[in-house]
């Protein structure tokens, strides 16, 4: 379901389209970008339609791949983390595929393309638009919308700041995942019409928990980069101001350049042996892992709308999460989780001790939880939503 009004109605399709999906990361490798690449991939075709992904290339990955009916070109990039990207790999990437690009597309008959992240990718788009009149969807994403995240990206968004407006003026169509972060957008931008398709959650992937006991401690989870913008320095300092005598032990899987500072974090506030970092894992093992746990967190500064919750959500967690653009359209406040104001330690202890010695509470958040996924948060309806958008950027009288 749409967070507002959706402006492409569904039209009947009467072909199966070439699509090229552009992005930089896709998984292994990346956050909630490359995952809902994926994911939209996997469901276009599922529709009938033919996708074709080029993305960056990553340790011994395979450079062509067929999967599900997907169609894979990685592109060696510089590449060198999965979790994390620098500019000057986005940068080997974009030159790359600008070089690439084309020749695939021409090659694969392509018809459309839909574009990941305004910057680093928009760029490969506008090129396609110009040499072979192939038009380009935007999906924006978080980082590529300026304002987002400001503390961190106000030098980047600056200098940056002329190209994507010209970007979003030029395509065919620019979707945001969240109405918050299609709000940010249009402040940015006054003349591009900006609309929501939210992301998804993989619900058949991941099966709900069904049993809500606990051993003695109450298990929390975090999932997500360790970087600053994810705010888990202010997660360890509410858990630094809990009752000593709340059982609790918590588990932050994922990586990133924050991980050095938050064990001396932990550490300090003497909170090691309660605490357990897990490097990223294997996407397949992901929904054990939210189902072992009892209690979700995201205490994040900045969001656009995060895969990791709405998979937390679909398990069945109860979740604490900040009361910010995309995570608040998500969670129902004291119905499938307790919303925090960000940056505040004594709120976020106090839902902390809430769901850490109310049992029966979390097994009703939680199970509202998975009800409000499966309700408004699929990734089949955002890919048929998406399969509309660029129906209509190949036939634009059909939008009207």
């Amino acid at each position: 379901m749409l967070t507002a009004p959706f402006p492409y109605w569904p039209i009947r399709l009467t072909q199966s389209r070439r699509i090229l999906l552009i992005n930089y990361e896709y998984p292994p490798i990346g956050g909630g970008g490359g995952n809902a690449t994926r994911h939209i991939a996997h469901e276009l075709a599922k529709l009938g339609h033919q996708p074709f992904v080029v993305t960056a290339a990553w340790g011994d990955l395979p450079l062509t791949e067929y999967t599900n009916g997907v169609t894979l070109r990685r592109i060696p990039a510089l590449r060198r983390h999965a979790d994390r990207c620098s500019i000057f790999e986005m940068l080997a990437f974009v030159i790359a595929a600008l070089l690439a690009a084309p020749g695939w597309a021409r090659q694969w008959k392509i018809e459309v393309a839909l574009v990941f992240f305004t910057v680093p990718c928009g760029p490969i788009g506008w090129l396609l638009k110009r040499l072979l009149q192939v038009p380009y969807c935007l999906s924006l994403q978080g980082g590529d919308v300026p304002g987002f995240d400001p503390g961190q990206l106000n030098t980047h968004h600056a200098v940056a700041g002329p190209a994507i407006r010209h970007l979003w003026r030029d395509a065919a169509a620019v979707i945001a995942n969240s109405e918050g972060l299609a709000d940010l957008a249009r402040r940015f931008e006054r003349r591009t019409r900006i609309d929501v398709i939210p992301a998804g959650a993989d619900l058949v992937g991941i099966t709900p928990k069904s049993d809500y006991s606990f051993d003695q401690n109450v298990d929390i989870l975090c999932v997500g980069r360790l970087v600053k913008q994810k705010g888990l320095d202010i997660l360890f300092e509410a858990l630094g101001k809990l009752d000593p005598n709340l059982n609790w032990r918590l588990t932050v899987v994922g990586d990133g350049p924050e991980r050095s500072a938050l064990t001396s974090q932990a550490a300090r506030l003497n909170l090691s042996t309660r605490i357990t970092f897990k490097a990223w894992t294997e996407k397949s093992m992901l929904p054990d892992i939210y189902r072992g746990a009892d209690i979700f967190v995201l205490p994040s500064r900045d969001e656009g709308m995060a895969n990791v919750l709405l998979e937390a959500m679909a398990a069945g967690l109860p979740v604490i999460g900040t009361n910010i653009a995309g995570t608040a359209e998500v969670m129902m406040n004291e119905k499938t989780g307790l919303l925090v104001q960000p940056e505040s330690v004594d709120a976020l202890a106090s839902a902390l001790t809430t769901l850490i010695s109310d049992g029966a509470r979390r097994e009703i958040y939680g199970r509202a939880a998975r009800e409000r996924v499966e309700t408004s948060y699929s990734w089949s309806n955002a890919a048929a939503q998406w399969a509309t958008v660029l129906e209509n950027a190949i036939v634009p009288e059909r939008a009207s």
